[in-house]
């Protein structure tokens, strides 16, 4: 980001820690799309398994 925020001579987020907060988002992303799709599935197979669909 900017080397006076990363040597602690201006308030700021640090390359660090901006790199985080990116690492963070993405990891995010990536667990909410999962709940998604396990949600889906659980749906799925409780219909899948609802003796009343038989």
């Amino acid at each position: 980001m900017h080397p006076d925020v990363d040597a602690g001579v201006k308030p700021g987020v640090t390359s660090e820690e901006h790199a985080e907060i990116k690492r963070l988002k993405a990891e995010n992303k990536r667990l909410r799309e999962d709940v998604e799709i396990l949600r889906a599935a659980t749906s799925f197979f409780v219909g899948e398994f609802d003796p009343r669909n038989r």
